[in-house]
């Protein structure tokens, strides 16, 4: 078996070099700012995942409906107001303006969600920012699960 460790270690350092390039379409800094806490579990937002796809909230959460039996809740979760409400003082979740504002709580999508994100959405970018999510998890320490002492928010 030293053969088969030695082809993934090799594997996953050639991943890790093309994605050390500059081709990424998205920061591990903007990863990093984009997880939040959220029931113990890290999750980023429908709000934050849309932009990074370049679609809008609405069509993500399309997507989301037709597709429900693809997002168990330990894959995505609505939050409740009060979560909403918590969030919103460290980040905006409205947006200004006439027809802007939210007609539904913001969705939250763990690892394993956002994964499946980008097989309803069907875009190339779509695809690419997700797998460049998991890689930045992994980098970050965030392929294992969330930890003990998280709190609820």
């Amino acid at each position: 078996m030293p053969c088969a460790a030695s082809t993934v270690e090799q594997a996953n350092a050639a991943m890790a070099d093309d994605w050390s390039t500059d081709r990424r379409l998205v920061s591990i800094e903007q990863i990093e700012g984009a997880v939040r806490i959220v029931r113990g579990h890290k999750v980023i937002l429908d709000a934050t995942l849309a932009a990074l796809y370049e679609v809008e909230v609405r069509i993500l959460n399309q997507a989301v409906s037709r597709n429900m039996g693809r997002f168990p809740d330990d894959f995505m979760f609505r939050l409740t107001v009060e979560e909403a409400t918590s969030l919103r003082s460290q980040i905006v979740i409205l947006d200004g303006g006439r027809g802007r504002h939210r007609k539904y709580l913001p969705l939250a999508f763990t690892e394993q969600g956002v994964a499946m994100l980008s097989s309803v959405l069907r875009s190339r970018r779509a695809v690419q920012v997700s797998i460049e999510i998991m890689r930045a998890s992994c980098v970050c320490g965030r392929c294992s699960s969330p930890t003990p002492t998280s709190a609820k928010s």
